[in-house]
């Protein structure tokens, strides 16, 4: 998924833009209104993260002018200003979505997920059912797991690495091979993030009878 985001205060763009490329996101940061304007001419965005308050144009003003150009790209609207008139005032401007600053990360990625979803939708194809494993489930349509029937939000490679878990039951999966499958053949075969990100996995499925397992000198195994 590629993802404009335009925000000034280069903190909060820094600690967006990182966590946002370590979950697999594209990402391009423009620090203006104008040089969003300018990459939205450029290059097609599945959905732009827009900070609300910025120098020169506003994220108001890029909203507006975008759509006036005649393009829908889903824009997730970021404030500081938590009012419900400046919620609406946003929302008719033509953003789709509006997240208050401060905001939780895993809530950030959940919503532009969300967008994407509603903007390209997903295809049911034939034969595709759930995949259960005890309390743990994964549902192919709507790309979503449920623990116990309540649905879990995984940022698209949790969900990966969940899904390669589920596919492989049983079955040890070395840290190599998980990396190679999620991250690719670029990743740095020294890097601890499937570490990281198992331990993710494990917190968001929480007491369920679902346990991941770690295999000495191997790997990770879903039994």
């Amino acid at each position: 998924m590629n993802i404009l985001l335009v925000e000034d205060e280069e903190r909060v763009a820094d600690f967006v833009r990182r966590g946002l490329k370590a979950d697999g996101y594209s990402v391009e940061h423009a620090n203006s209104g104008e040089m969003a304007l300018e990459f939205l001419l450029l290059r097609e965005f599945d959905v732009v993260v827009l900070d609300l308050m910025l120098p020169g144009i506003s994220g108001s003003d890029v909203c507006r002018k975008i759509r006036a150009r005649g393009d829908h790209t889903p824009v997730l609207m970021l404030t500081a200003l938590d009012s419900t008139d400046e919620r609406v005032a946003g929302l008719r401007l033509g953003a789709d979505d509006y997240l208050p600053k401060p905001f939780d990360f895993d809530e950030l990625v959940a919503r532009i997920e969300a967008l994407n979803r509603r903007k390209t939708g997903y295809a049911i194809k034939d034969g595709e059912e759930l995949i259960v494993h005890n309390g743990l489930s994964f549902d192919p349509r709507a790309l979503e797991f449920f623990v116990d029937g309540h649905a879990v939000g995984l940022s698209s490679k949790e969900r990966e690495l969940a899904l390669l878990l589920l596919k492989n039951v049983g079955r040890a999966l070395s840290r190599e091979r998980i990396l190679n499958a999620v991250w690719g053949t670029q990743a740095d075969p020294m890097t601890n993030i499937v570490d990281v990100y198992i331990g993710r996995l494990r917190k968001k499925f929480g007491d369920a009878d679902i346990k991941i397992v770690t295999v000495r000198g191997a790997g990770y195994r879903l039994d």
